[in-house]
């Protein structure tokens, strides 16, 4: 009945599946189940995969099967010859396409429906075809019959029986199989035009119960929650079949839906109440699913869980969640608003606009007063009535409507994917899956929308899970990195996992079943959900039945009541009313804005709405009232007798006789902590015996880890000037300025300028030339951001103007406070400023103004449309990788990522908690005050609880009236820590307790009642109260004053504290209030950090984060060390670079490793073990100091030790142990013996000897049994601190203890809750309230991201709102407008950022002043006594030399230059040799050096960048970057014996300075000028410049030493380097040295160098004759300049008499060289090299000389045409080359009016060569002596050049091989036509053998040697016997091989005078390839 391959006849037997499907229906009262043909036929195999998806072979998605196997082969039918095979047409030739059948009138049989085909070869069109309906699926996806009946509405053919016949007829042109299910996609259907449309999709995927036989086979195998999987894997069983699928489970709805492609529920059972598992607390909201529903549901049971519930699900359930509205994109902070014009717009296409309602709904009147409370309507499909009447008693929010257009507001690239675009959530799945959320919330719980639009990505991800898939892959191939698309998350809060099943066991959910589906799921949870649906036709009608039943209190126990409206041919509407007390409230207070909720609070304190509430407090009850107690109190305080006058200082008798407290204790009191005995603190600080040896400041120290990041800021800064951009040109500036913005905070201000003044960066800057900055300087350079900030800004603009040359640095510090938008604040507002500030036009156009951004929360900074590049972004580095410090830091960070584990680390008190008594009293006045905002509610319990405290603590207060029940157990820790610690050290050293109350009124109002109450019990001395006002300075007493001037030194009696760390180890209660902690730092002494007051309401990570950065400490090192993890660690977090918590990259790496617990016995668990040991326990210094136990272990009052008031009184404040998170403690080492004897056995009163537990009830063990805690159980008992007898300083002792946080519940359950990712559930929160996210379609934070990762995620999830200051920063085509001097550092609070960029400050102001300077060899010159001639030959002034003048100077053979001070002395007959000789170690020694500053016309490297250097260096607009072309240059030289081809790289723009054949043709010569030519802005020589190694560092850029005049500047490179000197140099010339020259000495660049010269010469004489010019015209000069060469300085010649130099441009001296008379007579020029002496000492100054020049050259290639240089030599080349030119009678002039400076390049050179031997490429230290060896042995040959060998030998062994000549100046050794090094103890007389040549007299002269190096025909026997030698002298003569060796010994009849042997032949350390060179050795007869 139908095709063969349509589906397979399953195993089972007729019958049984028969029977299975009548027995489905009759316990269905659900969904119809399948027909039993379609059981039979339709349903294929389902493949199940480990995660839970499952996969249908038959439902073939668009794009194919989604099973792994591979898809059928499949052959079609060829089609008849002659018929068409037109796509779009039937085989008869008709058009088939619905484009074109749309407006035909055709004829549909009966029975018969038409429908759309979708073929493959046309994706965007349709055929239409009738089909019989019969075949085709209902909107449920059943009922259809297999097989196929079918007409084609072209042709009009009838009777098609096979979907296979029939897509050949309709020329499908199929790869696979045929199927209708695959192929029959849509209904068409008429619109109201007549028109043939595309309808909905056919429903082809149905479902039979699979899943829930699945889920049924799960539950039989009693798998509890903790021994199930997180994700367990469907498993599909063939003996499961029968029977077992067909029983629905109760509460389950028997199949899973789907509208479309949509997710929908398939179950609403609730977890079940005992899976909880070991250590995991119940929530207190978990009775409110449980139980089974109603006895239809047969099949419910608690392990038939919809899903396998992780831990973080079950933490959703019992965390008191809030309800964010500043979670969805589009929400408006203020009021209910949300923007929901542009979501709507964006789904017209999905829905229709209804019309507003006509019907009104009348809010009834008391509402508030009867129910006490103010019901809140989230609006949700559809537009809500209007309300009348009493509606101010009613909230209306659109936050719900938000979330659900955001969720169907798909992204781009989804809607325009594939041929059918991904469809979204319908209404209907998002009503019932908001159903399904509201059920599973507890009734403490408030709903938060992030949970449920993660509920709705994972089901809109699971029902399209192949598509997404698809998209991704095709976006990620050919990508790298890190791909934030969609991903599948594995679990989500609150959402049974069987929601998200794929598509193929999933069935459309009709509106028509919603409300009945949606009733069902709300059965399990009783009445905290009530559906109103079924009979409401309307929402007016349903808000008017919940306005009843609210009144007629039938919802008093309902939280929700959800309406839904269906009505047949309209759209679904729904809304959800809360109708909870403490959801209304909670919600309520989140719809105000963060100014709005402070406006409101103090509106109820002013108009006085909580007097009530704080008369309601002041009552204790039975126990009397707070003000009696405190006035009688005072009474008794007053009436106590003072001290005799006798014993008191003056100033004492006046406290005293105003504030004393009691002499002596009651007998009543004798066992509770009195403070009567208490030294007054004048009389404690003014003994000098009384002093604690503990006190020390620490926060100045500048820590490893901030140096670091301050080198990494100047990276990055180094990083943008480097950059090709051009954006900053660090080398123009010569100084730095900045300006730190803070916020308005009058303490972050003051902290600011304290950490300036004492970190010495104005004295770096030179700002102050004082030693010791004072304040008021410091204050200069920080500015608060308020309106007194503008004159400030304007000031600094201007300067920034005028000051071109100095780079000014704007700290913006704190920069996640102020990002306010201008146009969006007001004019009188402080917000708006940074943005008016930084983005303004100036400076943002400035390019001497540098922006840093510095923040712990940089996400508020990093969206879609940020300034700041995501590669100036600078992260805090992690301190720790696998457990190694990196800085090794004497301190840890401890921040929220170790607060958080220490709440699941242990098994004790963790350092982070909440206040379950503190909660109960305030949830039962929330619920008596319905009114009052609960800020105001949690801060008089709060304050309430810190006066009964202190009364209880303090003594003066009867314990018979039980206070200690009106407070709670951590308030009393608190005070009596506060209290106690006082006592035990006599400084009067103690703790700080910080209260945070954000509402300044508030804040006030508890700092007024907290100072009564303390002077009422005469505390006043004891500790201090401070309110922290940002807008105000920091305010203390004068007594506690003076105590902080004694402890820190302090003489000048005017100082006051400024900042917070001035009070460390004050005892003072700090009410920190303002709307966000400002960046005030906290001392080390905070010991508490009480935030129970601080808003649920705003659930922002910033907001969140900021809050528990207060408690951030640095922890000293060795008190937790990292490889020591807590007992409860069970993973630790290797990764430095992993994200572990909010803040930053470093704190994963601490991990679990880095866990504040110390390996240590855990304490025995008890019922109410919270109670024990509750002081500061979680640290001590030492185990063996007893008298530290005061501290540790408090004793009760006497109130406490009572059996039944105890256990009474805490039964009712303390709750159940397990509901709280246990966690090991801080530090913990068991007593030995010996230290529990001295606790037992001390001499204090018995309440101080025996701790006690607060639940004496509860706990009843012995002094043994507790556990005193320590720091460090080893470290400790080792270090100096430990060993010291004074250890009673409590505060000494908790120096190194981080503080304790406490938290409001809600707060905690959220912040202490992770998320499917591992991650803590704040990270997934809005990063920040101006922020909003991109797309409800976004993944999660994960875990393995590290900040960079995250940084990016955020830059694409996030937009800034309107009001954001980076909302404006939007460019049409742009993704990428960053500003690029602009910069961002991110580090977690106080973990010390302010260090961090005060340090940087000061490395970038001695970099800029290290660029301005340069390191210029400075040495005098050696061997100055030579100049023995005291004739004056030119005048001192004269400005260029006399040729004939020149030519009667005596030619200076000695060489001055210091950097051949190690080389051979040259000898002259006049020299007097001055005894230096420097000593071979000194060889290598590093030569001296000037830091010299740069000037205007010095020489730059590659990493020089300004804007005029801009054309030079290649940016010519003219001419693209990099273009150049390869020209060939071939030339011949009898001295290299064969044509050498050289090759030039020429820019196209500097093509006119050569000679081609034809434009583009063959390079001809270079052009030269002629002789007669001048252009005041030309240079006539071409530049050379050999160079190698130094593609960055040579000083190629000569653009400002030319001062822009137009110069041929070549570079001469060897083959090998070609491609890098062009990559950092593309707009120079360069000359390519030929391959063999690779391995040459600068003797080869330099003779090639010449001989190209001249023979270009002589071209461009030939050139110019054809031109008709004069050969002899063309210039013939060149410049040979080192690649060091810097600056360039000129004597003046007006100041001979002080005589000076002064920097000129290169320009100058060429010009002023060219321009010199008779120049063309001279063959060789130079400059003298500068060094720092100068002319100083100078007697007769010679402005021109004649000796030798080096580094800077003027060569006249013509007249020196017949001296070569020598192409083989490696060193001295020059001293060769000049002394030959020489004795060749040419003239060398040096103008000595010049010098040139060198600066000192370590890098590279022609002087750096390594010698290494031919075996391997790694240097090794051969020595001289293995140099050489003897020919035809065996030695260890080298891999350098022979040369190169021969040379280094002769230079370092010389003195062996000739001794005679050792320290012998009067005997030199002869060297003909060569000069070689032969070491500086050697000299050496040069002679020439050349005809005519020009040498020294030798007549009388006896030598010590005789060097002949390569000899050639000019050196003949006679020549040599002119020469007279010592007896014993040394011959070595040297040759290319040995035959030509033994020619010139025979030529030059050596052995007549010379004695040889056989041993005396060497050759150098070269293998024959490498071809040696041999040298001979003899001795004089």
């Amino acid at each position: 009945m139908g095709n063969s391959y349509a589906g397979q006849l399953r195993s089972t037997r007729f019958e049984e599946v028969l029977h299975n499907s009548i027995e489905a229906s009759l316990r269905s009262n659900t969904v119809v189940p399948r027909p039993v043909f379609s059981q039979l036929y339709l349903e294929t195999e389902q493949l199940f995969m480990q995660d839970g998806r499952t996969f249908n072979d038959d439902d073939d998605d668009e794009d194919g099967s989604e099973s792994n196997s591979p898809p059928i082969p499949y052959q079609m039918k060829p089609p008849p010859e002659g018929c068409c095979t037109a796509d779009g047409f039937c085989q008869a030739g008709k058009d088939l396409r619905l484009s074109s059948l749309a407006s035909e009138n055709l004829d549909v049989p009966p029975g018969f429906m038409l429908v759309g085909v979708k073929s493959p070869s046309l994706p965007n069109n349709l055929l239409v075809c009738a089909v019989d309906n019969r075949f085709l699926p209902d909107e449920r996806g059943r009922n259809a019959l297999l097989g196929f009946s079918g007409n084609c509405m072209g042709c009009g053919e009838k009777g098609f029986r096979y979907f296979t016949e029939f897509s050949n007829h309709i020329n499908l042109k199929l790869s696979t199989q045929p199927k209708k299910q695959k192929h029959l996609k849509y209904h068409l259907y008429r619109n109201n035009q007549s028109i043939l449309v595309k309808g909905a999709p056919i429903c082809w995927r149905g479902n039979d119960g699979r899943i829930r036989q699945i889920r049924s086979s799960l539950s039989e195998g009693h798998l509890t929650s903790d021994e199930r999987p997180l994700n367990p894997p469907l498993t599909h069983t063939p003996g499961s079949v029968t029977g077992s699928h067909v029983e629905p489970q109760t509460a389950d709805i028997p199949n899973t839906l789907i509208n479309g492609n949509h997710a929908a529920a398939s179950s609403i059972s609730q977890p079940p109440l005992n899976q909880s598992g070991p250590g995991r607390p119940l929530g207190t909201g978990a009775h409110a699913n449980a139980g089974p529903p109603k006895k239809r549901h047969k099949g419910w049971s608690p392990e038939s869980s919809a899903s396998s519930l992780t831990e973080n699900i079950v933490k959703s359930a019992q965390s008191t969640l809030t309800l964010s509205k500043l979670s969805v994109t589009s929400v408006i902070t203020k009021g209910a608003k949300s923007e929901t014009t542009s979501l709507q717009s964006s789904l017209q296409g999905s829905s229709s606009q209804l019309s507003p309602p006509e019907v009104s709904v009348t809010v009834p009147n008391q509402l508030l007063h009867a129910c006490r409370l103010q019901p809140v309507i989230f609006k949700g499909h559809g537009p809500l009535p209007q309300l009348t009447g009493n509606t101010s008693d009613v909230l209306v929010s659109s936050l719900l409507q938000s979330c659900y257009l955001s969720s169907q507001s798909l992204p781009r690239v989804y809607q325009h994917y594939g041929p059918s675009p991904i469809q979204p959530l319908s209404a209907e799945m998002q009503i019932l899956l908001t159903v399904y959320y509201l059920v599973q919330l507890g009734p403490e719980q408030v709903p938060l929308i992030e949970d449920l639009e993660q509920i709705f990505m994972r089901s809109w991800r699971e029902s399209h899970l192949s598509e997404i898939r698809q998209f991704q892959q095709s976006q990620t191939q050919g990508t790298q990195g890190r791909h934030y698309g969609i991903e599948v998350l594995p679990t989500l809060p609150g959402l049974p996992q069987h929601l998200s099943l794929p598509p193929q066991s999933q069935q459309p959910l009709t509106p028509s079943q919603l409300p009945w589906l949606a009733q069902l799921a709300a059965s399990s949870c009783g009445e905290s959900v009530v559906m109103l649906g079924e009979d409401v036709k309307s929402l007016a009608q349903g808000l008017q039945q919940m306005f009843s039943r609210l009144l007629d209190g039938r919802l008093e126990n309902t939280n929700y009541v959800v309406i839904i409206v269906t009505s047949p041919g309209q759209e679904t509407q729904s809304c959800v009313v809360v109708t909870g007390k403490h959801q209304c409230r909670a919600l309520a207070e989140s719809m105000f804005s963060p100014s709005e909720g402070m406006k409101e609070i103090s509106h109820q304190l002013h108009t006085g709405a909580a007097q009530e509430l704080i008369h309601y407090c002041n009552s204790l009850g039975q126990d009397g009232n707070m003000d009696s107690l405190l006035d009688s109190a005072s009474v008794e305080h007053i009436d106590a007798s003072p001290p005799s006058s006798s014993q008191m200082l003056p100033e004492e008798k006046i406290l005293k006789a105003t504030h004393s407290p009691k002499d002596r204790p009651s007998p009543k009191d004798s066992q509770t902590h009195s403070l009567k005995d208490t030294p007054s603190p004048k009389e404690t600080v003014s003994s000098p015996i009384e002093s604690c040896l503990e006190y020390r400041v620490e926060w100045h120290e500048v820590r490893p880890i901030q140096l670091a990041v301050a080198r990494k800021l100047l990276s990055h800064v180094c990083a943008i000037a480097d950059s090709s951009t051009q954006n900053l040109d660090l080398g123009s500036f010569n100084r730095v300025s900045f300006l730190i913005l803070v916020p308005p905070s009058e303490v972050s201000f003051q902290q600011t300028a304290l950490h300036l003044r004492s970190s010495g960066v104005l004295q770096e800057l030179g700002s102050s030339e004082q030693e010791l900055v004072s304040q008021r300087e410091a204050e200069h350079y920080v500015v608060k951001m308020d309106q007194s900030a503008q004159s400030r800004i304007d000031k600094l603009i201007q300067e920034a103007q005028t000051n071109s040359y100095t780079l000014y640095i704007l700290v913006h510090d704190h920069a996640h406070w102020d990002i306010s938008s201008t146009s969006c604040s007001n004019t009188d507002s402080s917000l708006g400023l940074v943005d008016r500030f930084l983005n303004s036009r100036h400076v943002k156009e400035s390019t001497n103004i540098l922006i840093l951004h510095v923040t712990s929360f940089p996400f508020a900074l990093q969206t879609q449309c940020t300034r700041i590049s995501p590669y100036n972004e600078i992260h805090w580095p992690s301190q720790f990788s696998n457990d190694v410090d990196l800085y090794h830091e004497r301190t840890r960070y401890f921040g929220v990522s170790e607060l958080l584990e220490s709440t699941r680390s242990g098994s004790s008190l963790p350092l982070m908690r909440y206040d379950s008594s503190f909660e109960s009293m305030t949830s039962t006045l929330e619920e008596r005050f319905p009114k009052l905002h609960s800020s105001v509610i949690r801060t008089t319990v709060l304050v309430k609880q810190y006066c009964v405290a202190l009364m209880a603590a303090s003594g003066k207060i009867s314990s018979s009236h039980n206070l200690h029940k009106h407070t709670s157990v951590e308030t009393m820790e608190i005070v009596q820590s506060l209290l106690t610690a006082v006592q035990q050290c006599p400084a009067r050293h103690g703790h700080m307790v910080l209260l945070r109350i954000p509402c300044l009124a508030l804040a006030a109002w508890a700092h007024r009642r907290l100072s009564r109450v303390r002077r009422q019990l005469g505390l006043e001395e004891s500790f201090e109260i401070i309110l922290g006002n940002p807008s105000q300075a920091l305010t203390i007493g004068q007594t506690f004053i003076d105590q902080i001037r004694i402890w820190l030194k302090i003489q000048d009696a005017e100082w006051v504290p400024h900042t917070y760390l001035d009070l460390e180890a004050l005892p003072c209660i700090l009410i920190l209030s303002g709307s966000e902690p400002l960046g005030e730092s906290l001392p080390r002494s905070l010991k508490y950090c009480d935030l129970r007051v601080i808003s649920c309401s705003y659930l922002q990570r910033t907001t969140l984060e900021q809050e528990l950065g207060l408690a951030a400490y640095l922890v000293k090192a060795e008190s937790q060390p990292p490889h020591n993890p807590g007992p409860g660690s069970n993973e630790i977090e290797s990764d430095a670079e992993k994200l572990s918590s909010t803040d930053n990259e470093e704190e994963e790496g601490q991990g679990n490793g880095n866990s504040p617990s110390q390996s240590s016995q855990p304490l025995q668990p008890c019922p109410d073990s919270r109670t024990v040991d509750p002081l500061p326990s979680r640290i001590a210094t030492s185990p063996n100091v007893a008298k530290e136990t005061s501290d540790n272990v408090q004793p009760p009052s006497k109130a406490q030790i009572q059996p039944q008031t105890s256990s009474q009184s805490y039964s009712q404040t303390t709750p159940n142990f397990q509901s709280q998170p246990q966690v090991q403690r801080y530090a913990q080492v068991q007593l030995s013996s010996q230290q529990q004897a001295q606790l037992q056995g001390q001499s204090q009163p018995p309440s101080q000897t025996n701790p006690q537990s607060y639940n004496q009830t509860a706990t009843q063990q012995p002094v043994s049994q507790f556990q005193i805690p320590s720091k460090s159980a080893s470290s400790d008992s080792s270090s100096p601190r430990a060993s010291s007898p004074h250890l009673s300083c409590s505060w000494a002792r908790g120096f190194s203890r981080p503080p304790s946080v406490l938290l409001p519940r809600a707060l905690y359950n959220i912040i202490t809750a992770s998320d499917s990712s591992g991650l803590p559930r704040c990270t997934s929160f809005l990063p920040h309230i101006s922020v909003a996210w991109a797309s409800s379609f976004r993944p999660l934070l994960s875990k393995m991201m590290t900040c960079t990762e995250q940084s990016l995620y955020y830059r694409q999830w996030t937009v800034p709102r309107f009001y954001h200051m980076d909302s404006s920063n939007r460019t049409e085509g742009r993704t990428d407008n960053f500003h690029p001097r602009r910069l961002l550092l991110s580090g977690p609070p106080q973990v010390g950022k302010t260090g961090a960029y005060l340090h940087f400050l000061g490395l970038l102001s001695r970099m800029l002043i290290r660029l301005m300077e340069v390191d210029i060899y400075d040495e005098e010159d050696i061997h100055c006594t030579a100049q023995v001639d005291g004739s004056q030959y030119h005048p001192p002034n004269a400005i260029w030399p006399n040729t004939d003048v020149i030519k009667t100077m005596p030619f200076d053979y000695t060489i001055h230059d210091p950097k051949y001070d190690d080389i051979s002395i040259v000898y002259c007959p006049g020299f007097r040799a001055d005894g230096h000789c420097m000593r071979q170690e000194d060889v290598y020694l590093r030569r001296r050096t000037a830091r010299i500053k740069l000037s205007k016309y010095a020489a730059y490297n590659t990493y020089h960048h300004c804007e005029q250097c801009h054309q030079y260096l290649g940016f010519n607009p003219r001419y693209q970057m990099f273009e150049s072309t390869l020209h060939a240059f071939t030339f011949t030289h009898l001295l290299l014996g064969e044509e050498i081809q050289l090759y030039f790289i020429i820019p196209k723009s500097k093509e006119h300075y050569f000679s081609f054949s034809q434009p583009g043709g063959q390079l001809e010569s270079m052009r030269l000028p002629l002789t007669s030519d001048w252009s005041p802005d030309g240079i006539k020589s071409p530049i050379f410049m050999p160079t190698t190694g130094r593609h960055e560092n040579g000083l190629f850029n000569l653009y400002h030493a030319m001062d822009g005049a137009s110069h041929l500047h070549i570079l001469v490179v060897k083959e090998y380097e070609m491609a890098v000197y062009k990559k950092y140099w593309p707009n120079h010339i360069m000359l390519v040295l030929p391959t063999v020259f690779n391995g040459a000495g600068i003797g080869a660049a330099h003779f090639l160098i010449k001989e190209l010269s001249y023979h270009n010469l002589e071209l461009e004489r030939s050139r110019r004759l054809e031109g008709g010019s004069p050969a002899g015209d063309v210039w013939p000069f060149i410049i040979l300049a080192d690649d060091s060469c810097v600056m360039w300085n000129a004597v003046d010649n007006d100041k001979l008499s002080c005589p000076a130099e002064r920097a000129v441009s290169l320009k100058q001296v060429l010009q002023h060289m060219e321009a010199c008379p008779d120049l063309a007579q001279y063959s060789l020029c130079g400059i003298r090299k500068w060094n720092s002496r100068g002319l100083t000492g100078i007697k007769r100054w010679e402005p021109f000389s004649r000796g030798h020049v080096h580094d800077f050259l003027l060569l006249n290639v013509d007249r020196s045409q017949n001296i070569q240089y020598d192409q083989n030599r490696f060193t001295c080349h020059d001293v060769d080359f000049t002394l030959r030119l020489h004795s060749a009678g040419l003239l060398v002039c040096k103008f000595n009016n010049f010098s040139v400076m060198k600066k000192q390049i370590a890098i590279g050179g022609y002087r750096t060569f390594i010698i290494k031997t031919k075996m391997t490429d790694v240097s090794t230290s051969v020595g001289p002596s293995q140099y050489i060896c003897a020919p035809d042995s065996k030695h260890l040959f080298l891999a350098s050049p022979a040369q190169l060998l021969l040379e280094k030998y002769l230079q370092h062994t010389s003195h062996k091989l000739f001794p005679l000549s050792t320290k012998n100046y009067t005997h030199p050794v002869l060297s003909v036509d060569c000069y070689l090094n032969l070491g500086p103890e050697v000299t050496v007389c040069f002679v020439s053998s050349r005809p005519h040549c020009v040498n020294i007299n030798t007549a009388g002269l006896l030598f010590s040697g005789l060097l002949l190096c390569f000899p050639d025909t000019f050196v003949t026997s006679g020549f040599l016997k002119k020469f007279t030698f010592l007896k014993g002298a040394t011959l070595c003569v040297i040759s290319a091989d040995r035959s030509s060796l033994r020619q010139t010994v025979g030529r030059l009849e050596l052995e007549e005078q010379w004695r040889f042997r056989l041993s005396d032949e060497f050759q150098t350390a070269n293998t024959k390839e490498d071809r040696p060179l041999f040298f001979l050795t003899g001795k004089h007869i």
